[in-house]
């Protein structure tokens, strides 16, 4: 370890702790406050978690209400009913109990898995196609945010277990898939996701369910596998999970012999697996739960209270649903005075059960509110699922697969075709069917489970005679597990084979696992469900206005994990993303990694508003680590400039709010009486004000004796002296700001008619911006563009909206910060400012910010909405200094290009083009002449900016030279931004 790092430690981990001292402290006083007043039988009853149901009458309500008075039980865990209904529960059952109750819930894809009114989420499977764990990490919140409305404090969520048991009766759909490693990246952003949101997540199903044919509800699952196993397969994702925090939990019912061999012992009750694995193993601290104990895979071989002494002996914290509360508390009781247990385990398992209970903010009064309930259960599900539904829909076969082409129908489907619906499982007309039959005229017939094939002949029939150019075949209503074939009836599946032909296009709504049954097809998509949302996204991408993305998370047929064809559909053919024509950029990019130029990028290239070009490449850290994800999102650096401050100035320029001829001091009041009160708007958009480059900020706060952050300037957490986040566990004191202001002003001032290219330009644009607008910048440039192009991804602070995970890291910075920087800015005066500065600290994915660029090549307009004149656009991007290559705020290419030997951006470009680049190794290039976007995304300065090997290898300029050579040779195309902009 670097004695930096070890400074660092110590300058960090001081802070942190005393801050955290006084929450222990009021912590410890409660739960001893709490525990003194409990009875042995009640410090027992604390660990159990009883059934509750909103749905059942007045003898279920009066039986909870008996055992939270009686025996003031620890938990409860809700079942089905609805959500008013669960909230008045909730609300009389906390204020009868004598100990706040902590309220538990099974809702792996939300409430809606257990309540009427409340709109699920995507299932786990379904989340399985994608890799974008910005989207898992978002359900996992909204998750969160649903279950605290309720006054619910633990979902027993995510399902980690691995499916890789195709035959697995009661896991399937539960479960993100069969790789390891996507179930465990889907699953930390689930969890953390609701852990952000102040909900206990819990990992379940330890030591891993998914290779069973038996369902433990009915009888105990035999597993054979020895440790090694085990651990590189059902284990990974505990780890994984328990490494980036999980708070519980929950231990299956299965019979392992290599783990335990006494006859019929289940893991949840053996303490080989609860004690040895997970906690001295694994090294798990956090609560454990047992699975239903009354579940007959365990119940059967251990009646009555026995298997909650077992359970306890095992070593778990909590116990679900004991058959009898009284019985197990004797039972337990027993077993003490025989010593198999004895009162200090009861006892330190009780009080962590309350420590638990306090950090779930149990130790204030919560009461649910009725006021707008049900309305605000639901009010982020149906975004979630047109995400998941867009993200997930899966093409895994057309007619030709060698060439990916379908020579015998026209795709996408349009109104001047003559098109067939044909809805399988459902005997009336769907929303699928519906969008067929109001956008394109297409005729619709509909044969139910129920329906016998003489009726499937007289529609096959009619077909053959109608000459359809396209027949689209809807598979619906198919049930979520593997029993009775999904649901799907022999003479459906008959039927479907009448009319799989090369016209044909088979669309599976439902268990991707149902695939099986359709093999076969000619054409074929897993959409994945088969409500109205998944049933009109499956329509738009049949009317071409997305690319299919979706990735089998699970073998079937013979389709491997991981497969599934990533094209747009073209006039009548399919375009691959890519392909072998751009081979070139590939070799230069691999190239530069090999060479440790960057540890991983993402490029993209549109060509005339579609996408051309759009490849992820090589890995997060040079270490091994994730592959980069073509949705990764990336420190922007000083492409900022043009993306937030610029685009901000060009809207106030446009609304008359601002003008370019105006002085600083006419927006910034606190430069008056300065050298700086005069400077031109327009010259510190062409960095010829005269400002210095740069200020480093940050050296005037460190220690001298130490060389570290000084402790008087920085906190570990944050307050209202110390509100602005600079890194991980690190603050600013608010004062500072004032200081950063006056070093600016007190800079000194050189020549104006000088190009100095300068970071204080774009901070004094920044704060102009704030004060016309009234609006802090990141505010004001979200609402004006980046939510009306719908770009998910752009924004600062990106950890506030996504897991570390998902966000490229940077430097290790050993100088200032001391750590990894993940999602904090990489600048060092941006990250001074909060994080949010005109000159950096903007993040985005590559395919969020070419909505932008395009937007600006379309002319100011996307998506039929327009954002900016033509007129403004032109005016900003075209060269407007004598002295420069600067247009206002843009980067353009040096005017003697064609002649020079070090041609910037690159030697093909034209005088048009415009854009910037970034110095974490990224650029964006605008060129209106040809219509090419053109965007490099990397991390170069990883692990230290002492690397100069992307610019002198000169990587982004040639991918940049072979991408216009390809295009202007051979102008196909791909799939364009949705919808696609011509």
């Amino acid at each position: 370890m670097r004695i930096s790092k070890l400074l660092a430690i110590f300058f960090l981990a001081p802070l942190f702790a005393q801050a955290q001292y006084h929450s222990r402290l009021s912590e410890e006083k409660w739960v001893d406050s709490v525990f003194k007043k409990l009875s042995k039988d009640e410090r027992i009853a604390q660990l159990m978690v009883i059934r509750a149901h909103s749905n059942l009458g007045p003898d279920h309500v009066a039986k909870v209400a008996n055992d939270i008075q009686k025996y003031n039980v620890g938990a409860l865990c809700f079942f089905q009913g609805g959500p008013v209904r669960q909230a008045n529960l909730t609300n009389y059952y906390q204020q009868i109990a004598k100990t706040p109750l902590m309220v538990t819930i099974d809702g792996e894809y939300g409430l809606g898995m257990r309540l009427d009114s409340v709109t699920r989420f995507p299932y786990q499977l379904t989340l399985g196609a994608t890799s974008d764990t910005g989207l898992v990490y978002r359900m996992g919140l909204a998750v969160g945010e649903q279950h605290k409305r309720l006054g619910v404090h633990v979902n027993y969520a995510p399902v980690v277990d691995i499916n890789n048991n195709p035959n697995n009766p009661v896991i399937g759909y539960r479960s993100f898939g069969e790789d390891k490693d996507k179930v465990t990246a889907l699953g930390i952003a689930y969890m953390r996701g609701m852990q952000d949101a102040g909900i206990m997540a819990c990992a379940k199903h330890f030591p891993g369910h998914g290779d069973v044919d038996v369902d433990s509800h009915f009888d105990l699952p035999v597993i054979k596998k020895v440790r090694s196993q085990l651990d590189s397969l059902e284990l990974v994702p505990f780890r994984a999970l328990i490494k980036a925090g999980v708070a519980s939990v929950m231990v299956a019912h299965l019979y392992i012999p290599s783990i335990d061999n006494t006859p019929n012992r289940a893991t949840s009750i053996s303490k080989n697996s609860v004690t040895g694995i997970l906690r001295n193993d694994l090294g798990f601290q956090g609560l454990t739960f047992t699975d239903a104990l009354e579940m007959k895979g365990v119940a059967k071989y251990f009646p009555g209270g026995t298997i909650a002494v077992e359970a306890l002996i095992a070593g778990n914290d909590m116990l679900c649903l004991p058959a009898s509360v009284p019985e197990s508390i004797d039972a337990i009781r027993k077993a003490i005075k025989e010593k198999k247990l004895t009162w200090d385990q009861i006892d330190e398992k009780c009080k962590k059960v309350l420590r638990e209970k306090y950090r779930l903010g149990l130790n204030q009064e919560q009461r649910v509110s009725l006021e707008n309930l049900t309305e605000e259960l639901n009010a982020k599900t149906d975004a979630i699922r047109k995400e998941a539904a867009r993200k997930t829909l899966t093409l895994l076969k057309m007619v030709n697969p060698t060439t990916f082409r379908n020579d015998y129908m026209q795709l996408p489907l349009k109104k001047t075709q003559k098109i067939a619906y044909v809805g399988i499982g459902t005997s009336e007309i769907n929303a699928f069917g519906q969008r067929l039959k109001d956008d394109l005229g297409a005729d619709t017939y509909f044969f139910s489970n129920k329906d016998d094939l003489p009726k499937g002949g007289t529609i096959v029939k009619t077909i053959q005679e109608g000459k359809y150019d396209a027949v689209v075949i809807g598979i619906h209503n198919i049930n979520l597990g593997r029993s009775n074939n999904f649901g799907i009836s022999a003479n459906a599946i008959k039927f479907w084979q009448q009319l799989n032909t090369d016209r044909s296009i088979t669309m599976v709504f439902g268990n991707v696992l149902s695939v099986a049954n359709f093999c076969q097809a000619h054409t074929l998509v897993a959409c994945q469900e088969n409500d109205d949302i998944f049933q009109n996204n499956a329509a738009d991408w049949l009317e071409g206005q997305f690319v299919a993305e979706g990735k089998l998370p699970v073998r079937v047929c013979n389709w491997k994990y991981g497969d599934g064809i990533q094209l747009q559909l073209g006039e009548t053919h399919l375009f691959p993303v890519g392909g072998e024509r751009f081979k070139t950029i590939d070799s230069i990019v691999n190239d530069g990694i090999a060479k440790k130029a960057f540890p991983g990028c993402v490029v993209l290239a549109a060509k005339d508003g579609e996408i051309v070009y759009h490849k992820a490449f090589g890995t997060q850290e040079y270490e091994p680590s994730p592959a980069v994800q073509l949705d990764d999102i990336f420190d922007l650096a000083s492409v900022t400039k043009i993306s937030a401050t610029t685009l901000s100035v060009m809207k106030l320029y446009e609304d008359g709010d601002l003008e370019l001829k105006k002085k600083l001091s006419d927006y910034l009041s606190w430069v008056k009486k300065t050298n700086k009160a005069k400077l031109k708007i327009e010259d510190i958009l062409l960095h010829q004000a005269g400002l210095v480059s740069f200020i480093q900020f940050y050296k005037e706060t460190m220690n001298k004796a130490t060389g570290l952050p000084d402790s008087s300037i920085y906190a570990a957490l944050p307050s209202d002296r110390f509100p602005l986040r600079v890194a991980e566990h690190m603050y600013i004191r608010a004062d500072w700001q004032d200081t950063i202001r006056k070093r600016i002003l007190d800079s000194p001032l050189g020549d104006k008619n000088k190009y100095v290219y300068s970071d204080n330009d774009f901070i004094f644009l920044g704060k102009i911006v704030e004060a016309i607008s009234g609006k802090p910048l990141d505010q004001y440039v979200k609402e004006s563009f980046y939510d009306k192009m719908n770009m998910v991804t752009t924004g600062y602070h990106p950890l506030d909206r996504f897991p570390p995970a998902r966000i490229i890291p940077t430097e290790r910075d050993d100088f200032f910060r001391m750590q990894l920087l993940r999602g904090d800015v990489h600048d060092e005066g941006a990250s001074m400012f909060g994080g949010v500065a005109g000159h950096a600290g903007l993040f985005s994915s590559a395919y969020d910010l070419g909505k932008m660029y395009q937007m600006m090549l379309n002319g100011g307009e996307l998506n039929g909405q327009r954002l900016l004149k033509l007129e403004t656009i032109r005016e900003f991007t075209t060269y407007k200094s004598d002295i420069s290559r600067r247009g206002l705020g843009f980067d353009k290419p040096e005017k003697d290009n064609a002649t020079r030997k070090d041609p910037y951006p690159s030697v093909r470009v034209s005088p048009m083009t415009f854009g910037h680049t970034g110095y974490t190794g990224t650029c964006v290039w605008v060129d209106p002449q040809y219509n090419i976007l053109y965007i490099f995304l990397s991390n170069r300065v990883y692990p230290t900016r002492n690397n100069s090997k992307l610019s002198n290898l000169g990587v982004r300029g040639k991918v940049q030279d072979e991408l216009y050579r390809v295009l202007l040779d051979s102008p196909a195309t791909g799939p364009g931004f949705e919808p696609q902009v011509k």
